[in-house]
């Protein structure tokens, strides 16, 4: 599944945690956004883990799941294009 997580945290030692959690899931596109293509294994773990770190009544991750359909509807422009995570083995 394809992921848009976005977060808003408003202390910078839990936002640093958070930001490194989400950067080993996915790419890092802006600010305090990333994209993830995850299975539903690995976004219960991120979840999980992004939950440690989390103060409910401060704190706000949201995310967005694209179709394949969707996800091909993604306009970009500028900036650094996207990562190609085709994994070959020889």
């Amino acid at each position: 599944m394809f992921v848009t997580i976005c977060y808003d945290i408003s202390e910078d030692k839990r936002r640093t945690k958070i930001h490194a959690i989400l950067k080993s899931y996915g790419q890092w596109v802006q600010y305090s956004v990333f994209e993830c293509d995850l299975t539903k294994a690995q976004y219960a773990k991120l979840r999980g883990r992004l939950s440690k770190y989390l103060k409910m009544e401060e704190d706000c991750i949201r995310f967005y799941f694209l179709c394949g359909c969707c996800q091909g509807k993604v306009e970009r422009i500028g900036g650094d294009p996207p990562l190609d995570s085709t994994v070959f083995f020889v």
